[in-house]
């Protein structure tokens, strides 16, 4: 292969991830005072407020997932953390059932219509998995996700750009698409339970519009050099570090409302 021809994609890498990005003044933390909050909450541990369940995103065989449940059991010594990958769900009726069935038998209960009451973080497509689990069943059989609190990180909330501008390579693609009619059954009524949505600019896999629900803006945050936006979110402490905080109850690091986008 001539050189030209990977000189040319691997500059464009390294320039994107040179490009400056502007801070967020309603998300003041740097990766380094992140690290060093996580370190301080691990020395001073505090037990979840309930069961939490972590969720991967698409085509992940569980990897996202286990690194931020390992991050948050560190900051919490608590067991009650359930790990998901949805790798092998095609559909999200499969997602559904996947979530609320390992729920069940990391939390049983006896409510016939919904699940023990969880938290929630969805990396990815696992914050719209989440989403469409806490939604009655199709069928009005069986039960649904009950939902505490849903923290999402690069979820497609409103859709995926990706979804729009590649050809279809996955069963779940066009569920993804803006107006989709998984979209529009998720995004119908406003949920129950509070979202607390996360991105980091640049992400044009999801896109940074995308990444809340209709009505709300998401707490963005500058992507470090030579990171991809999307792939290297569910590891980013800054994120982690302000999740930790609330599910320990403390202080968050995020301020509300959200700073508005910036143009990128």
């Amino acid at each position: 292969m001539p050189r030209s021809l990977l000189i040319g994609p691997l500059a464009a890498i390294l320039l994107a991830g040179c490009a400056a990005q502007p801070d967020n003044p309603s998300f003041p933390v740097s990766v380094e005072k992140a690290d060093r909050d996580m370190g301080r909450m691990a020395a001073d541990s505090r037990p979840l407020c309930r069961t939490l369940v972590v969720v991967g995103g698409l085509m992940d065989p569980g990897i996202s997932s286990v690194v931020m449940a390992d991050r948050f059991r560190s900051v919490t010594h608590d067991d009650r953390i359930v790990t998901l990958s949805i790798f092998e769900c095609c559909t999200f009726e499969q997602m559904r059932q996947k979530i609320i069935g390992a729920v069940e038998r990391a939390a049983p209960c006896n409510d016939p219509v919904q699940t023990t009451e969880v938290d929630v973080v969805g990396y990815s497509l696992g914050g719209l998995a989440a989403r469409y689990a806490a939604l009655p069943p199709p069928d009005g059989k069986g039960r649904r996700l009950r939902i505490a609190r849903l923290f999402t990180i690069s979820t497609p909330n409103r859709g995926a750009l990706a979804a729009e501008k590649l050809p279809l390579l996955h069963p779940l693609q066009y569920s993804l698409r803006h107006g989709s009619p998984v979209m529009e059954k998720v995004n119908a009524n406003p949920p129950g339970y509070p979202i607390y949505s996360y991105v980091r600019l640049g992400d044009y896999a999801v896109g940074v519009e995308n990444a809340a629900p209709p009505g709300q803006s998401p707490w963005w945050l500058p992507t470090p050099p030579f990171e991809g936006a999307h792939e290297g979110a569910f590891f980013d402490a800054r994120i982690l570090a302000d999740i930790s905080r609330r599910l320990r109850c403390e202080k968050p690091i995020a301020a509300t409302p959200p700073e508005g986008l910036p143009v990128e």
